[in-house]
């Protein structure tokens, strides 16, 4: 117990000092943890250090997928609904198929079931991994939308991908109509499973009336709530995260008092950082586990078939992303004139396909043996194969994107301070007739909200500016509210 006490303050040490690196190299935080994580892996001390998916899947997943939620653009999120379907929709589907078909062609032994397991595994990009590194450097915004919005959706396609693969190779068969019927309930019970709890944890927040700490500790809470009532009916505990997660944000200002938002922003985001850190650098330990058995093939080969797969995925994200852009704009539905996405936005989108720890944890959790007792085909090769994706992608893309962003070379306005000196105009002829205090904070911050949600002030803009108006609001809201 002492020992995994000490290993656990050893990781988070070290997720603080690479942070304070990287940003004195330039170097993305999350690539920077997976290299340290390889390089310690040789350490005694940490060699052993296993990643569990059942930790993965229920400790760490939800509050990440919460707090991305939480900060989307509900508004973006419904304008570019179209795109984001066809990237964390089609394109899961896509990339399962493609790597299903060079799997069963290169891999010794794997079959089509195991070849949809594996493209279904390695499919969901890692956009914290991508937002991560392009943080800091000057791209339009919808690239970031995309990708935010991709990742809120991609993870539970992709899981389902794998649910029916397990599935057809524990019974060896696929029926495609229980398969539909199948991805329909944990879709939709999914959804629902999150709307119903957020509702019900709305009322729970007006009833109770609580200090900000335990207002904070309840949405702490309210992740792991929405995952696991999902998971319990069978269903989706990744959509219902997201949906419970955008339905709060967008009423957060309902039943959230100003000081209780100003401690939650703090709370979360120290928590987020630490959740984000032990995963990254968790993934670079498990080196010594992927390779301890590669099914009677030398590290050279299974490496091989590693990079073979890592080049079809990105041969196939990029190959799908420039299509699903233009295609719809020749929809006969669409108005015209046309209007057809920025050709840089698009391959910069393209190639922000890191893989992450979803993608880990899934391989980790195929099981060791099949429900006849006999040991589940080519395992360890797989979560091998998986392992490599992560590295190729995740170092080798994400290295490369302030490179692509350089070469892309975007125009884009320089006018930050200008649209914050006319946001500032705005809401200052709103309350004008307002005495000072705290009615016109007050008036101010919904102001701020109604030109947020009409589109006419910058997502980024309007979060800066309300976190600061609440830290002047909760010096005027009376303790306990």
């Amino acid at each position: 117990m002492h020992h995994e006490l000490l290993v656990v303050l050893i990781l988070l040490f070290v997720v603080i000092l690479v942070h304070s690196v990287s940003a004195r190299l330039r170097v993305s935080f999350p690539i920077l943890l997976v290299l340290v994580g390889l390089a310690s892996s040789f350490l005694p001390e940490l060699s052993h250090v296993a990643l569990e998916p059942e930790l993965i899947f229920l400790i760490f997943l939800p509050p990440l997928l919460y707090e991305a939620a939480w900060f989307t653009s509900w508004r973006e999120f419904k304008r570019l609904r179209g795109a984001i379907s066809l990237q964390a929709g089609g394109l899961i589907f896509f990339t399962a198929g493609a790597v299903a078909l060079v799997a069963h062609a290169v891999i010794p032994g794997c079959s089509w079931a195991l070849g949809f397991l594996l493209g279904g595994i390695v499919a969901p990009p890692d956009a914290v991994a991508a937002t991560s590194v392009l943080h800091g450097l000057r791209i339009p915004r919808i690239s970031v939308a995309v990708l935010e919005g991709e990742s809120l959706v991609n993870d539970a396609t992709s899981l389902i991908v794998v649910r029916f693969a397990l599935a057809a190779i524990a019974t060896g068969a696929f029926v495609l109509e229980q398969a539909a019927l199948q991805l329909l309930w944990v879709s939709v019970a999914g959804v629902a499973t999150g709307l119903v709890i957020a509702h019900l944890l709305v009322v729970l927040h007006r009833f109770l009336r609580a200090a900000p700490e335990v207002d904070t500790a309840l949405t702490l809470l309210t992740p792991y709530l929405m995952y696991v009532a999902a998971e319990r009916v069978e269903a989706s505990g990744v959509l219902a995260v997201v949906a419970g997660g955008l339905y709060l944000s967008a009423r957060s200002r309902h039943f959230l008092g100003a000081r209780a938002r100003v401690f939650a922003a703090g709370t979360w985001a120290t928590v987020t950082f630490v959740l984000n850190g032990l995963v990254f650098i968790l993934i670079g330990l498990q080196l010594p586990a992927v390779t301890a058995d590669l099914g009677g093939l030398s590290l050279l080969q299974a490496s091989g078939l590693g990079l073979g797969i890592s080049a079809a995925v990105i041969v196939v994200r990029v190959v799908w992303t420039f299509p699903a852009a233009y295609l719809p704009s020749f929809m006969p539905w669409k108005p015209k004139p046309r209007r057809f996405p920025d050709w840089k936005t698009v391959t910069l989108v393209g190639w922000a396909g890191m893989r992450g720890v979803v993608s880990l944890a899934a391989a980790l959790a195929i099981p060791v043996t099949l429900d006849s007792g006999a040991p589940f085909p080519l395992r360890s090769l797989l979560v091998f194969i998986t392992f490599v994706v992560i590295l190729v992608t995740l170092v080798a893309q994400g290295l490369s994107l302030p490179w692509l962003v350089r070469r892309l070379r975007f125009d884009l306005p320089d006018d930050a301070q200008r649209r914050r000196e006319l946001l500032e105009a705005q809401l200052s002829a709103h309350v004008a007739a307002l005495p000072p205090g705290r009615a016109r904070l007050v008036a101010a911050r919904e102001e701020l909200l109604r030109l947020r949600d009409a589109g006419d002030v910058a997502h980024e803009l309007a979060r800066a500016r309300e976190l600061e108006l609440d830290l002047e609001l909760a010096r005027h809201e009376p303790s306990g509210h």
